[in-house]
């Protein structure tokens, strides 16, 4: 299937003044009730990786997982979640960050990666990212590495894409959409 940014972007809904005046959501579950717009997203991220040194997909909750498991089955790869803070049942790492809402934490069960693992970091898009460069830094801890952050929507007038590859993480998204669209 080839892949169609306007398709994929005509379906991410925008909802004004969620969670706080303001913020402009970009909401995806529009983009999840079209079979064949989510077979664009996933087939897209599957051909990018199917022949890259990924070892382990990294999901960030919440919506991260939608795609981290349908990119872990379909690569054939571990799937490792990146948790709100008290969610995992084991004994985790745990690092803070900023959203543009204020301070979180995410976690990661210990010793869910080690030395020389190469993972692929999805969440449904970048905004500050916060959340990515947390992630990335639980994944330093455990003596592995981002191959790259990979994202549906980038919102490159709040900064995190930049960050990020500042912080020498590789990105990749589907689409992005500046503040006034």
């Amino acid at each position: 299937m080839i892949f169609d940014e306007y398709t994929i972007k005509s379906l991410i809904r925008p909802v004004p003044d969620f969670p706080k005046p303001g913020i402009v959501f970009r909401d995806i579950t529009p983009l999840y009730h079209s079979p064949r717009a989510m077979r664009m997203v996933a087939d897209s991220l599957i051909q990018r990786y199917v022949e890259s040194p990924v070892t382990h997909i990294g999901a960030i909750d919440a919506r991260g997982f939608l795609l981290g498991a349908v990119l872990a089955y379909e690569l054939n790869k571990p799937l490792v979640l990146f948790r709100k803070v008290g969610k995992l049942p084991a004994e985790t790492l745990c690092e803070a960050y900023e959203t543009e809402y204020g301070e979180a934490h995410l976690e990661v069960h210990k010793g869910a990666l080690g030395e020389g693992d190469q993972v692929l970091l999805l969440d449904d898009l970048i905004a500050t990212g916060g959340t990515f460069l947390a992630a990335a830094s639980l994944i330093k801890q455990m003596g592995a590495e981002v191959y790259e952050a990979a994202a549906i929507i980038d919102l490159p007038d709040l900064g995190g894409s930049r960050k990020m590859q500042d912080a020498d993480i590789p990105v990749f998204t589907l689409c992005a959409f500046e503040e006034n669209e």
